[in-house]
C-alpha cells in the first residue's frame, strides 16, 4: 500500500476514464503515457471497464492501472482478477475495503466527512479519496478536515481542472488529484489521442507549478559581491543582504563566494520538490544530496540538480 501511495503521489494526477469500448483502451493508454501520465483509473461505469483494465495491464506493464466506481465486493473481485493494481470507490464501504485489504490491493474509498474518515482510520487506511471534492467544500473543507486528522492523506476528485489544480496539489496532505478533463468522453469517442497527450502534458506541468524564482550571479568574494549588488541596485530594488548572498529585488541573487554553476545558477520554484525530483529523474536529473534543506516538518525546501543547463546550475525551491 505504501509503495502504491508513493507511486501515485510522484505522478500527482490520476486520470479518471470511462470507456465505451475496450478497443479504446490501448490507444488511450498510449496517449496518456506520451503525455507523461503513466496511470489510469478505469471506471466500472460501463461494461468495457473490466476488459479495458485487462488490455492496459497486458500491453503496458509499467503503467499503473486501477479500477474506479467500485461499489461492491463483486465488482472489486472482477477488477482485481482483470489486473487492477488499485481500487477506488465513490463512497465508503467497509466490505469493499476489507475485501481489497485481504487481497493485498490498495483501496481508496470516497469520503467527505469526519465520520467516514474515522471509519477509514479504524480500518488502517492512510489515504482516501475526497469526493465529490468541489461540491463537498473543496480546499476549505480539506483544510478543515486535515487539522484533526493530520496523518491522513487525500486524493480529491470531482470538479478539479486546470483552473484550480494548483490550489489543491500544493497542499502537503494531498498525494494526487483525480480528474477527467484530459480524457473527456468526446475526445476518446473521436479518437483525438494527440489532443489527450497535449492536455496530459499541460496537466503534468501544472502539477509541478514550475516557475522562475531568481538568477544567481556567482562572485568570488564579499567585496565583489557588494560591488555587483550596488550596481544591480541602480536597476532593481530593494537590495537585501543575507549570510551568503545579496538579493537585488527578488530576481537577482549575488553570492559572496563562488557557487555552483559555470555561469551561475537559476532558481526554479515548484509546488513539491520530492514530486519534481521523481519527474525529473525520467530526464536523467538527480539531486545533489549535500544541498538539500528541509523545514521543521522534514519537507524538502531547497535542492540543486546534478546537471547544468546552458552552463547554469538548477536550484529547486519549494513554493510557499
Amino acid at each position: 500500500m505504501a509503495d502504491m501511495n508513493k507511486r501515485i503521489r510522484n505522478i500527482g494526477i490520476v486520470p479518471v476514464i470511462k470507456l465505451d469500448s475496450a478497443d479504446q483502451a490501448k490507444p488511450l493508454a498510449q496517449a496518456l503515457i506520451a503525455g507523461g501520465l503513466p496511470i489510469a483509473e478505469v471506471t466500472f461505469r460501463t461494461s468495457a471497464g473490466e476488459e479495458s483494465i485487462r488490455i492496459m495491464r497486458a500491453e503496458f506493464p509499467t503503467m499503473l492501472v486501477g479500477a474506479g466506481t467500485i461499489t461492491n465486493v463483486e465488482s472489486a473481485g472482477k477488477a482485481i482478477a482483470a489486473g487492477a493494481q488499485f481500487v477506488v470507490s465513490p463512497g465508503y464501504s467497509e466490505d469493499v475495503v476489507s475485501f481489497c485489504q485481504a487481497k493485498g490491493i490498495p483501496v481508496y474509498p470516497g469520503v467527505n466527512n469526519p465520520s467516514q474518515i474515522q471509519q477509514a482510520l479504524n480500518q488502517g487506511l492512510e489515504v482516501v479519496k475526497f469526493f465529490p471534492a468541489e461540491a463537498s467544500g473543496g480546499i476549505d473543507m480539506l483544510d478543515a478536515l486535515s487539522a484533526p486528522f493530520p496523518t491522513l492523506k487525500f486524493m480529491p476528485t470531482g470538479g478539479i481542472g486546470m483552473h484550480n489544480l494548483g490550489s489543491y496539489i500544493r497542499k502537503p496532505y494531498i498525494i494526487a488529484c483525480g480528474g477527467s478533463w484530459m480524457v473527456k468522453a468526446e475526445l476518446i469517442t473521436q479518437g483525438k489521442w494527440d489532443e489527450i497527450s497535449r492536455l496530459s502534458r499541460e496537466a503534468v506541468n501544472a502539477v509541478h507549478g514550475f516557475s522562475f524564482a531568481h538568477l544567481g550571479v556567482s562572485e568570488d568574494s564579499v567585496g565583489t559581491c557588494m560591488a555587483a549588488s550596488t550596481e544591480f541596485g541602480h536597476l532593481l530594488q530593494p537590495v537585501s543582504e543575507g549570510n551568503s548572498s545579496v538579493f537585488a529585488s527578488d530576481f537577482i541573487e549575488i553570492t559572496k563566494s563562488t557557487s555552483r554553476g559555470t555561469k551561475g545558477h537559476i532558481g526554479i520554484r515548484t509546488w513539491d520538490i520530492e514530486r519534481a525530483l521523481a519527474y525529473l529523474a525520467g530526464f536523467g536529473y538527480q539531486p545533489v544530496n549535500e544541498t538539500i534543506k528541509r523545514d521543521t516538518k522534514g519537507v524538502m525546501t531547497v535542492v540543486y540538480l546534478d546537471k547544468e543547463i546552458g552552463g547554469f546550475a538548477i536550484h529547486l525551491i519549494r513554493s510557499k
